[in-house]
């Protein structure tokens, strides 16, 4: 083969970009770095307005912006939507055109980092506690939210005091009750962006939205409690006067609506208290079906405070509930179940059909529903394939915990006992997958992968995909591997059998080396019907008939320019509809009624989502159906996997000692003791930027974070990255 054709093509004869390379690279860089300044100028000038309103400065400074923008059509809503609202929807604007612009160079950007750093959103500061595991950043943001808090109220506190001539304990309660009330529209304000699953913020910042959930969760405790004080001091205050009965059944046209509020805070109630951890673990289905309440929530909410002071809030409840829409679409779809098999040790495996043009990360997961089960429940579940293993199939393991993946068990299993003649299906639909931005696990060179029980899923997927991107010569920086694997019993051992590392990547051991530490914690030796395992898991295993098609482009880390698209035509819809109703309907009809106005803005939110959002998902769909049928060999390469699927071939590679001999370790009746693990590491692997990615129970992560923090491991600049397990909500 001729030299030249080895060299990469922007490279001239020389091995030097060309010039115009370099000016395009640098104007790209440029344009980045100029949208983070503004984006971050954008979000520092609106936590700040935040942060200071309650006090008497922020308070006047708002007014004076406020005056100013007032004269529009819009007014008081106008000004109060300008400053509130619209700047985080400017920097979900910012965010599309950023993630446009980086496309898949992010990767190689960030791969030549080699240097050891202290990161902030990574390193683990707190471990124990109420908040779980912590890192620096996080950390960071909860004293910020607590130092507002405690301002908010000393503000809020001489303020009350500096209206009141003389000290009157009923009006006090009742100017608390309303100062309450504005600091909960305040935190309302970040409420919902952690939960918007497919959000630009989220995928700019890099959280994806299993990790994100944790932040609502903290948001929510400390929204309800200010929202419950707020309703508390106006029934004490009422109490006090003998109108409580009176005042919670009011509803005024003008002014704030009770009994709307009393709804509002009654449903919150609900979702708080069913919220809770010991609720949300032992009746997750009442927890789930009471959290629908959101909408009453938030509608009745629109209808208590009126649309101007909605507004406040407004702008993280629109970003949800264009994810939301877009989360409705996608699920629609039924989804093609090319394989599904029973493994032995109580695991279930999927092969789904997705279309060639769906990308994802090794670390993504999806959320699962099964039409045969409930229509009402998804499930998330870690992918356990890597995108370079098929260009249309991924796999996700699932573990029989309850009743719901106990039925879907069943159902398996009573497929290969069918009749001739007769058929069974399972209909699935999917939304997903979610997960990183970028693949975090291919930017260390060294990495430590620890997984308790079915968290080994994940971690397959990043093995195959190193494996595959080594073979095929493609960015990878991991060339170092200890996969630390905790099992109950030696049954689940079997699951690694689903990755045959051999015939993805031949000798792959001369060019990445990968060890694998096992514990099998609850038995004291082998298990003398180990060598029986596989013959099981072939039995149980059975193929599913096809019952829908490809996974629908609609997902969290699709497209950037349908994503943004989306958004934007969303956001100009919703602000054409408020002109056109204002226009010609509440200003020529003098609509004064605060209620009513709230729910009109309500309205003209989900109707532009619905039919300017709705276009561009037309759109989206149409697209990405001629970008499938384009490829010539979609059909072959599908009737090739649902073919290797039934015929048990991906699957049915032998775990023994045999086959991994010089790189696996099993250790019967012990449990991983991670300082003396991590000692070895650092006396094995030296001085070295180490990678240490956590999939399991909080237990777990707990131990593997508190000696990430010691200073044993610090000394050695390790850092870790915490991949939080969603299996641990499974039913």
């Amino acid at each position: 083969m001729d030299n030249s054709l080895k060299k990469p093509l922007l490279l001239n004869d020389h091995g030097v970009e060309p010039d115009h390379v370099n000016k395009s690279c640098f104007l790209k860089s440029t344009v980045k770095w100029t949208l983070k300044i503004v984006m971050w100028v954008i979000f520092i000038a609106w936590v700040g307005l935040i942060f200071l309103y309650p006090g008497e400065f922020g308070f006047n400074l708002a007014k004076k912006i406020k005056n100013v923008t007032n004269n529009t059509i819009f007014g008081k809503t106008g000004s109060n939507f300008l400053l509130f609202s619209a700047p985080i929807l400017i920097i979900a604007f910012l965010a599309a055109a950023h993630l446009i612009i980086s496309g898949e160079d992010v990767f190689e950007k960030k791969k030549t980092a080699k240097s050891p750093r202290f990161r902030l959103w990574t390193f683990p500061v707190l471990v124990d506690g109420p908040f779980g595991v912590v890192s620096a950043a996080e950390l960071i943001g909860i004293i910020l939210f607590v130092v507002f808090i405690i301002w908010a109220a000393y503000a809020y506190t001489m303020r009350n005091l500096s209206s009141m001539d003389e000290f009157d304990g009923i009006i006090m309660m009742e100017h608390s009750g309303r100062r309450l009330g504005n600091l909960g529209l305040l935190c309302l304000a970040f409420l919902f962006l952690p939960i918007s699953r497919g959000s630009l913020l989220l995928r700019l910042i890099d959280i994806p939205f299993e990790h994100a959930t944790r932040y609502h969760v903290w948001l929510g405790h400390l929204t309800m409690t200010i929202f419950t004080l707020h309703g508390l001091f106006y029934v004490i205050a009422w109490a006090s006067q003998g109108t409580l009965l009176k005042e919670l059944l009011q509803w005024k046209s003008t002014g704030i609506a009770n009994l709307a509020g009393a709804i509002t805070l009654s449903a919150g109630l609900l979702m708080w208290v069913t919220a809770l951890h010991p609720v949300r673990k032992n009746y997750f289905e009442l927890f789930f079906y009471t959290h629908q309440l959101y909408v009453i929530f938030v509608v009745f909410l629109a209808m208590h405070v009126g649309e101007f002071a909605f507004v406040i809030a407004a702008g993280g409840i629109f970003i949800f509930m264009l994810d939301r829409f877009l989360r409705f679409c996608q699920s629609r779809r039924t989804v093609d179940v090319l394989s599904a098999k029973c493994l032995p040790c109580g695991t279930l495996e999927l092969v789904l059909s997705k279309p060639q043009n769906l990308r994802y990360n090794a670390l993504s997961f999806i959320f699962l529903q099964v039409r045969e089960l409930s229509w009402l429940q998804w499930h998330p579940f870690s992918v356990s394939s890597s995108p370079l293993d098929g260009k249309y199939h991924l796999a996700v393991l699932i573990k029989v915990l309850g009743k719901w993946t106990s039925k879907l068990r069943d159902n398996i299993l009573s497929m290969s006992e069918t009749e001739p003649g007769k058929t069974k299906t399972i209909t699935a639909s999917v939304e997903g997958p979610y997960g990183h931005e970028l693949p975090y696990h291919l930017m260390y060179e060294n990495l430590i992968l620890v997984a308790g029980g079915i968290g080994i899923s994940p971690f397959l997927a990043i093995i195959s995909d190193i494996l595959h991107r080594v073979r095929d010569g493609k960015p990878c920086l991991p060339r170092k591997v200890l996969v630390v694997w905790a099992v109950k019993k030696s049954d689940e051992l079997p699951l690694l059998s689903t990755i045959d590392m051999e015939s993805i990547c031949p000798f792959f051991s001369d060019k990445v080396n990968i060890e694998f530490n096992i514990f099998v914690t609850r038995e004291a030796q082998p298990s003398l019907e180990e060598c029986k395992v596989h013959a099981a898991a072939l039995k149980n295993s059975s193929g599913c008939p096809l019952s829908g098609c490809s996974m629908s482009v609609l997902v969290g880390t699709g497209n950037n320019i349908w994503s943004g698209l989306y958004a934007i035509v969303s956001t100009v819809g919703f602000i054409v509809l408020m002109t056109l109703v204002r226009i010609f309907y509440i200003m020529p009809y003098n609509i004064s009624t605060w209620w009513y106005k709230g729910l009109l803005l309500i309205a003209c939110m989900v109707a532009s989502i619905v039919i300017f959002g709705g276009f561009v998902v037309f759109l989206w769909n149409l697209w990405g159906k001629k970008a499938s049928a384009k490829d010539k060999h979609e059909q072959e390469d599908r009737i090739k996997v649902e073919s290797d699927q039934r015929n048990g071939t991906v699957s049915q590679k032998h775990l023994n000692q045999n086959s991994l001999d010089s790189s696996t370790i099993i250790q019967y009746g012990s449990r991983p003791y991670f300082k003396e693990i991590f000692g070895n590491v650092s006396n094995k692997w030296g001085n070295v930027d180490v990678g240490v990615i956590v999939c399991g129970p909080p237990t777990l992560r707990s131990s593997v974070a508190k000696e990430i923090r010691s200073h044993s491991i610090v000394r050695h600049r390790q850092d870790a990255i915490f991949h939080f397990n969603s299996h641990s909500f499974d039913l």
